[in-house]
């Protein structure tokens, strides 16, 4: 079957009231002026990623238009968005999804600027990244929610990064509450791995409700062909979230071991048992590529082909409506947080203290104060060199991460040109401030200095100049990345995986702390 695209004008052209927005209650989604339950019907809208060149889906009215008809036709009434440009104008696309019924959660991350499992790091640049994603989709009413990372840990070895992601939620929701937009969730996606399944669940809703996850979306492939909610380990899954404190999903779904799909989990998915716990779910995907996982295949930009899994999802998705929830008469009684998981050798996260929250004024400053930093020459290449050099000298301690131990420098969150600075300017001033202190063969400078004053001074007096004190005094929440010290524009990026099979994007920047291991001074190689 081919689509057609309807007349961009047609569709955009009439004013329509803004969908009533989403709200939790509980472990459950509900509408926020009504008393009904709210379960996804959801698609993944996005093609797929070629290094680290994304298109924005959210951008294109034209293929919006074409596409927000066919995925009305299959109920859908959520998106789920890996990666936008939170410079681009999303109201034409935005539109037509209001209009249409669909609401979108969206990642915050993108191919370049994202957490990554195998050098973690939670720093401003990433910070700014994901506050402008929120900045920009807060003002459409159809945003659910975001996710602060996708498949980030899915090994025991790499779910110490889990740390970084929660320090992310756990910023994300604060800087929503400080910037006074309506509640918007904040969550994670994650891959259905069986050696960190229960922990990655348990310590993503522990410990605190400030620094826990809104929502838990699960990436899951386990229903295959004809497969049944025993076989597929439905009912496993279900029964461990029974209790869960927040709503759960399947943030991905369909199995293609089995051609063509016949999404009998669907039916599962929806009906009375399932449906208690779960909120429904986002099938994975739209867009037909070399992955084999589409409904449509694009024909041009103003048309589609259907696919033949098209047919057999939106034959079950048709019968989709589960019953619900009256939110009036809703009581939650699974509102206990989890335990969390301990350190040992099925776990390497610590749950508390998490990584300390990014603050950009806290970095500008402490750049500003610096009297020795990295020379304006120096190529980004050549700072792990410098790193291990400059931390031969003198103890790095400030900037040092590790979430197994959960010790973590005052300045750990900063980009690495101002760790960097922290750690040059910190052994010229224990070697008298001498001109030769701060040259390393030209690779830093000398210059001027602003003293710190007002909240940021208490910061440092508490950061300490060893930094490795922790800073309890608060700064105002900003999403201004811009900096005297040129803040990097790509942070420790990671592979922004959608599922165990699917790679969007595969892309790392090198470890600029690791080195200084070898060199035996404490700087910790994540």
């Amino acid at each position: 079957m081919k689509f057609s695209l309807v007349t961009l004008a047609t569709l955009v052209g009439t004013a329509v009231a803004d969908l009533d927005p989403i709200v939790i209650k509980g472990s459950k989604f509900f509408y926020s002026s009504n008393n009904t339950q709210f379960y996804l019907r959801g698609v993944a809208y996005q093609q797929t990623a070629d290094g680290n060149s994304y298109t924005d889906p959210l951008a294109d009215a034209t293929a919006c238009a074409r596409d927000v008809p066919i995925m009305k036709e299959l109920r859908t009434n959520v998106i789920r968005t890996y990666a936008i440009n939170a410079s681009a104008d999303h109201s034409a696309c935005m539109k037509l999804l209001s209009e249409a019924g669909i609401y979108l959660i969206s990642d915050l991350s993108d191919p370049s600027q994202s957490i990554d499992r195998s050098d973690p790091t939670w720093e401003t640049s990433l910070y700014a990244r994901y506050t402008s994603v929120i900045d920009e989709l807060s003002q459409y009413n159809n945003t659910i929610g975001f996710f602060a990372g996708n498949e980030v840990s899915n090994t025991v070895a790499t779910s110490d990064a889990s740390a970084f992601v929660k320090a992310a939620v756990r910023d994300m929701k604060k800087y929503i509450k400080q910037k006074g937009y309506r509640s918007m969730g904040v969550g994670y996606a994650t891959a259905d791995v069986s050696t960190i399944r229960e922990n990655m669940a348990d310590y993503f809703d522990c410990e605190s409700s400030d620094e826990s996850i809104d929502f838990w979306g699960y990436n899951i492939y386990s229903w295959c062909g004809n497969s049944s909610y025993t076989d597929s380990g439905y009912n496993t899954r279900t029964e461990e979230f029974r209790n869960y404190s927040v709503p759960v999903f399947f943030a991905e779904y369909g199995c293609n071991d089995v051609t063509p799909r016949q999404f009998t989990e669907v039916t599962a998915l929806y009906g009375d048992t399932m449906a208690q716990v779960w909120s429904g779910g986002i099938v994975y995907m739209y867009f037909q590529e070399t992955n084999n996982y589409g409904l449509v295949s694009v024909v041009d930009s103003t048309s589609v082909s259907t696919m033949a899994d098209f047919k057999s999802y939106s034959m079950h998705i048709a019968t989709a409506d589960p019953t619900g929830t009256n939110k009036a008469s809703y009581t939650p009684t699974n509102t206990a947080l989890q335990s969390c998981p301990t350190v040992g050798s099925d776990w390497s996260a610590k749950a508390s203290p998490l990584p300390p929250s990014a603050d950009v004024d806290l970095c500008e400053c402490m750049y500003d104060a610096a009297g020795c930093v990295v020379a304006g020459s120096l190529a980004t290449s050549k700072y792990t060199n410098l790193f291990s050099t400059v931390c031969g000298y003198t103890d790095c301690g400030g900037v040092d991460r590790n979430a197994t131990t959960g010790v973590y420098g005052a300045y750990s969150m900063c980009t690495p040109e101002q760790q960097l600075a922290f750690a040059l300017n910190k052994y010229y001033v224990e070697q008298g401030r001498s001109a030769s202190a701060c040259s390393f063969a030209g690779s830093a400078t000398t210059k001027a200095t602003t003293s710190a004053t007002g909240t940021c001074s208490a910061q440092m007096k508490e950061a300490g100049t060893a930094g490795t004190g922790t800073v309890t005094t608060e700064a105002t929440a900003t999403a201004d990345s811009s900096s005297s010290s040129g803040t990097s524009t790509s942070s420790s990026g990671g592979a922004m995986s959608i599922h165990s099979s699917v790679t969007f994007g595969s892309f790392q920047i090198g470890a600029y702390l690791a080195p200084a291991l070898l060199a035996g001074v404490g700087m910790i190689a994540l």
